[in-house]
């Protein structure tokens, strides 16, 4: 307690500069712990979200009941990207269930209930009135609703208008969620993700701070153990401070946070919105937070202390330390070998899956290396600084022998840049191997709506979607008694330059002429004459097309609307102002989400009560990898704040500590230009190295968790611009952040001080 209380004397009483630094590491700090809070909640949310949809989910009885039980009858159908959600029920005779959550009671015949967003969607689209028969009595509580932007409404009706598909309902309430935000085993490699995204550089930032103004502080407690302070009592007086810093950073990170989840659970994100006490902070983040990171600032203080302890005539002599050693490139070399192993095995004919002790070596080499860049950082720093410093260039001579002398800076400054590159590898990986799971695989990415719920303006308006880049008509030919005997085929409405667009190669197309489809990978049947039924001034007429001899072959899209086998009718064949009864309008676009997700906004603007059929899409699936995307990005902007600040404050402490330095090469003669090229060289040749061999290490990580993951993709050469041009700009930031850093005036106070 003592030694505590020493510390904190110190502290406070050592001068302006000192209570600068103290302040700093506070806010420091504080940054750190709002992040690390964000990303111990996010699973939280994703709970929250998951336990309110499983406590409504309908319980049915298995079979007949008897008696007149309460009816229960779900619809989910997508409006626009989004899933839109009704549950009909209709009161029994019997016992009437309890309430889902959200309402006080059952809705009665007639009677709507819709969450707060449906309602104003209601307003903005009275269309979809038409899916909710009834009037709107009230909305559904938060306690009934996954998030605030769910589209979903109860609706009372009576029995007879249900049909058969009605269930008898027991209840509400499951173990499960019907459907979750994230799947689990997604979740799960989305924790690890974020790890490498967050808490690898926030671990850095923490040790980054908390060894601010190390020289003059180590100096200091040289000087006390050298007037007989003991080398444990040393240690804690220089922990002492670092706690203190620490806890009040915590407690004003864990205050940060609780504003940050206030506004954006009101303002929400692309695809992920929360009610605020989803994002309200548990005991258990507080327990992490408060206690977590001053235990981590007391050993890394205690550690920071040791020199100056055990040898206090060194530290206060300025002696030259030794060498880094070997053993920290042993990580390094440890995860890559075995995430190279793992990218070996996609050359070969079965390569390696993510089962077994695979499941877990993978992740362990990923971390492994990513802790091997920040261990290898100073070893690579004291190896290019004394290749250098041979050079006959007076600013490289200058900067490498700093860095010779003390490669232990190098990994401070740099080494949050670096991690960000490296993390940013990893989190393309995840993002290529999510979008192989839940969307279309080919480039085209098709939309039937059934042509007899679209008016003739809205048919126009979705033909001119922005992306939309062909559409077609499908006609089903007439069924029934009087249809005659045969197989009669549907017919694919679309001129030759429509349908070329709508497969992958056709191939003996012509306009103007009925031809028949053939995809070579379908069996082909005997077709009879198809006869169409038509609208045509309000009056029913038949088209009827004969099956030609000439033969379109065409390739088609896994999943797609084009008839096979069937017929190709060229638009002039129609009669004039007439109007297929049963047929399908098909639109096609480009199969990224960004298009898919924008298409499907504009088809739900324009026919909101149509009933949209996204070929080969889950709509759930599309909203998963949007929230996906979002979280990532979030740990990115975490990841590059918490970098930038590691670099902003590890450059300044450092052009600080340099100052007498600095200050007596400018009174030997040594120009301001030639001083800062100095600073600018020491930063930016360190980070260099460290991003090439980040962008390598992570696209090597990356394509083993690709490999392991059974997906098509194994190398994402699509993601290296991007992380290039990541890399690009972290340089241009190191060498604006350490520009300004060398002062014109010259203080020959600083020597007299040192």
């Amino acid at each position: 307690m003592r030694e505590f209380l020493l510390g904190l004397r110190l502290l406070f009483g050592s001068g302006r500069g000192n209570r600068t630094r103290f302040l700093l590491m506070a806010l420091g700090g504080s940054l750190g712990v709002c992040c690390l809070a964000l990303v111990l909640t996010i699973p939280a949310i994703l709970d929250a979200h998951d336990g309110r949809s499983a406590d409504r989910e309908p319980q049915v009885f298995v079979g007949k009941k008897a008696g007149q039980p309460t009816l229960v009858l779900q619809r989910s159908d997508p409006h626009g990207s989004k899933p839109f959600s009704r549950v009909f029920l209709a009161r029994g005779a019997n016992a009437t269930p309890a309430p889902p959550p959200g309402l006080t009671g059952l809705p009665g015949p007639g009677e709507v209930y819709v969450s707060p967003a449906l309602r104003d969607q209601l307003r903005r689209e009275p269309g979809l009135k038409g899916l909710l028969p009834g009037t709107v009595k009230g909305l559904i509580g938060p306690a009934g609703l996954t998030d605030p932007n769910e589209l979903y409404a109860y609706v009372g009706t009576s029995r007879d208008r249900l049909g058969g598909e009605a269930r008898a309902l027991k209840g509400f309430g499951s173990d499960h969620p019907p459907t979750t935000a994230v799947e689990s085993s997604t979740l799960d490699i989305l924790r690890f993700t974020l790890a490498a995204l967050v808490l690898l550089p926030l671990a850095v930032f923490l040790s980054v701070c908390a060894k601010l103004s190390a020289a003059s502080r180590n100096r200091r407690l040289a000087a006390l153990r050298l007037l007989g302070l003991s080398a444990k009592g040393t240690q804690r007086v220089n922990a002492a401070e670092t706690v203190v810093a620490a806890l009040l950073g915590a407690a004003l990170g864990l205050a940060e946070f609780w504003l940050l989840n206030q506004i954006m659970a009101r303002t929400g994100l692309p695809g992920l919105k929360w009610y605020p006490g989803d994002g309200a902070l548990s005991a258990t983040t507080i327990a992490v937070c408060l206690l977590g990171c001053p235990v981590l600032a007391w050993f890394v203080g205690r550690a920071s202390a040791r020199a100056a302890a055990t040898d206090p005539l060194s530290t206060r002599r300025s002696a030259v330390p030794r060498a880094p050693r070997l053993w920290g490139s042993l990580l390094l070399v440890s995860g890559l070998g075995i995430v190279v192993g793992y990218c070996a095995t996609g050359f070969t004919d079965h390569p390696a899956q993510s089962t077994g002790m695979n499941s877990l070596l993978v992740p362990g080499g990923v971390l492994l290396t990513g802790l091997g860049l920040v261990m290898t950082m100073p070893l690579l720093s004291y190896a290019l600084a004394r290749w250098l410093a041979r050079s006959g260039s007076l600013t490289l001579n200058l900067a490498m022998r700093r860095n010779e002398v003390e490669p232990g800076s190098a990994m401070r400054v740099v080494t949050g840049l670096v991690l960000l590159v490296f993390s940013a590898s990893l989190a393309q990986g995840v993002l290529v191997e999510e979008r192989q799971i839940t969307h279309n695989d080919s480039p085209s990415q098709e939309y039937g709506l059934s042509l007899s719920r679209l008016t003739e303006d809205q048919q126009r308006q979705l033909r001119d979607v922005p992306g939309v880049r062909t559409h077609a008509l499908v006609m089903e030919p007439r069924t029934g008694p009087d249809a005659g005997s045969g197989s009669q085929a549907p017919a694919l409405v679309a001129t030759c330059a429509q349908f070329a667009k709508l497969v992958r190669h056709a191939e003996g197309c012509m306009d103007g002429k009925v031809l028949r489809l053939s995809d070579p990978d379908v069996s082909e049947q005997p077709l009879t004459t198809s006869t169409f039924r038509m609208m045509k001034g309000g009056q029913q007429a038949s088209l009827e097309v004969h099956v030609p001899r000439t033969t379109v072959l065409f390739d088609g899209f896994d999943v797609t609307n084009v008839p096979s086998p069937g017929l190709l009718v060229p638009p002039s064949a129609l009669p004039a102002h007439a109007v297929p009864v049963s047929a399908t309008l098909v639109l096609a676009s480009a199969s990224d989400p960004a298009t898919v997700r924008a298409v499907l906004d504009r088809i739900g603007a324009i026919a909101p009560t149509a009933d949209v059929d996204p070929a080969g899409i889950n709509i759930d699936g599309l909203q998963q990898i949007t929230v996906i995307e979002t979280l990532l990005a979030l740990g990115m902007v975490m990841g590059l704040v918490i970098g930038v600040a590691a670099f902003l404050v590890s450059v300044t402490d450092r052009a600080v500590e340099r100052r007498p330095q600095v200050t007596a090469l400018a009174l030997i003669g040594a120009r301001a230009r030639t001083l800062r090229l100095v600073q600018c060289t020491q930063v930016v040749l360190p980070l260099a190295v460290g991003l090439v061999l980040a962008l390598v290490a992570g696209k090597a990580a990356e394509s083993a968790y690709l490999i392991t993951g059974g997906g098509e993709i194994f190398w994402d050469g699509a993601g290296v611009p991007l992380l290039v041009a990541a890399m690009i700009g972290v340089l241009v930031l190191a060498v604006a952040g350490t520009l300004p850093l060398v002062g014109r005036r010259i203080d020959p106070e600083l020597i007299r001080r040192d």
